[in-house]
């Protein structure tokens, strides 16, 4: 009975949390296709509050992202505003989660609602905020364990650790969620976060059914299709990084998927036009580029003695342009970046991974010096390798003439060959021995 009485309790308090006793509201007085002005409520209200409507019978939510004498603009959640003028918009409690290790195995939405049709979900005790800064830099555990992906080219060239963040780079078409999909797989976690952010629709029951499958019961996936709105796009990646920081303050080590942050930082760019902020590079205002910072740095080790957020970032590069102002942006900020080439695509060959282009910071982590010097040589080899392809392929070069080029030509098409790795191979154990074991046949 004790138990009971508790609960019915928190439920109590949960309540009062939802409806306070007064409500802040005023009139809509302005409509537009994305957002409303609301009048008489500009000094109770700061960016980021939620606002609510009734609209045809049912409310709407919305959040404040402009904030003037005159009144507030609110976006909605919805894609489009339903309430005309002089409907009274509300204020609503601040934005807050309650993560529970029973959501586990459940998908919901941008605002934290199942959409899997497994009923209401399972509130937890403790409530966490959707915009919480990442832990303080002196007090962060050091990243110094390694992480084993079984993909036998990141494994090789780019060694992961864990808490450690890293970005997937690459156009449209080129493999980027396939190998999010590999990666998805990796043991070692405790609990798999993942957020779909702006994926097609058709796409959703794809990769929970077969990526996810092996893992759907410890993976919560938050999911925001590209015809939803901009503020649920937007909202999609700080939901699963709120949950993901529940989990891993628990001491749990979590993966944590993001597909893709290009599609959150083109949602921030929406919501920032909206509110009226100018247009600085290529069609981002200025606070696009101090969002994505802000929204990495969460993922990461925890404080000494926590769990840890291994962050895997999909970042779809414009036209193949690995110089766009949000890729590099991303860049800069993660622990390292993985680059999918179109070429190596085209070749039939995935991963389609830039051996050369691709990087992990934190590789000394996990390299012994015996293991660095191999990869030191086989970089060189292939980068001579491909810098006189054109050059082999006029006619150029005879066998005998240089040693090195020779031994490059006789064993780099081997390795590449030992590295492909399709969705459904076994996952690599020890790739360093299996492509030993690979030459030497």
């Amino acid at each position: 009975m004790p138990d009971l009485l508790d609960r019915l309790g928190a439920a109590l308090a949960r309540g009062r949390e939802a409806l306070p006793l007064v409500r802040v509201g005023g009139p809509i007085q302005e409509v537009t296709a994305s957002a409303a002005r609301v009048a008489g409520v500009a000094p109770f209200m700061t960016l980021g509050d939620r606002m609510g409507f009734l609209a045809n019978g049912r409310e709407q939510i919305g959040e404040v992202v402009r904030v003037d004498a005159g009144g507030v603009t609110v976006k909605p959640f919805d894609s489009r505003i339903e309430a005309g003028i002089g409907t009274l918009a509300y204020r609503l409690g601040d934005p807050t989660l309650r993560p529970d290790p029973s959501w586990k195995g459940r998908v919901i939405d941008a605002l934290g609602r199942p959409i899997d049709g497994l009923g209401d979900l399972v509130p937890g005790a403790r409530a966490v905020p959707l915009e919480a800064a990442p832990p303080p830099a002196m007090e962060r555990a050091r990243v110094t364990q390694p992480l084993r992906t079984g993909v036998r080219a990141l494994d090789l060239f780019t060694p992961l650790c864990l808490g450690q963040r890293i970005g997937i780079f690459a156009g449209s078409g080129v493999g980027k969620s396939t190998l999010l999909a590999m990666l998805a797989g990796a043991t070692g976690f405790d609990s798999v976060v993942v957020a779909l952010v702006g994926e097609r629709g058709r796409e959703v029951r794809e990769f929970l059914d077969g990526a996810m499958a092996p893992n759907r019961a410890r993976s919560v996936i938050v999911v925001s299709t590209g015809d939803e709105s901009p503020m649920m796009r937007r909202q999609a990646p700080k939901m699963a990084l709120a949950i993901a920081e529940s989990f891993r303050d628990a001491g749990e080590s979590v993966l944590l998927i993001v597909d893709s942050v290009t599609r959150y930082a083109h949602a921030a760019r929406d919501v920032a036009l909206a509110a009226g902020e100018p247009a600085v590079a290529r069609g981002y205002p200025p606070s696009v580029f101090s969002d994505l910072p802000r929204l990495l740095e969460r993922a990461g080790p925890g404080l000494d003695g926590a769990g840890t957020i291994t962050g895997v970032f999909s970042v779809l590069v414009d036209g193949d342009d690995h110089n766009d102002p949000v890729a590099d942006s991303i860049r800069g900020t993660l622990d390292g970046h993985v680059v999918l080439d179109r070429a190596i695509a085209e070749q039939g060959r995935y991963p389609a991974v830039h051996l050369l282009g691709s990087i992990s910071r934190l590789a000394s982590e996990v390299w012994t010096p015996e293991q660095r010097e191999l990869v030191r040589r086989l970089k060189a080899m292939m980068a001579r390798f491909e810098e006189t392809r054109d050059l082999r392929l006029m006619g150029g070069y005879r066998t005998g003439e240089d040693a090195e080029l020779d031994q490059a030509i006789l064993l780099v098409p081997r390795i590449y060959e030992a590295l492909r790795q399709e969705p459904g191979m076994a996952a690599s154990q020890d790739a360093f021995l299996e492509l030993a074991q690979f030459l030497r046949t």
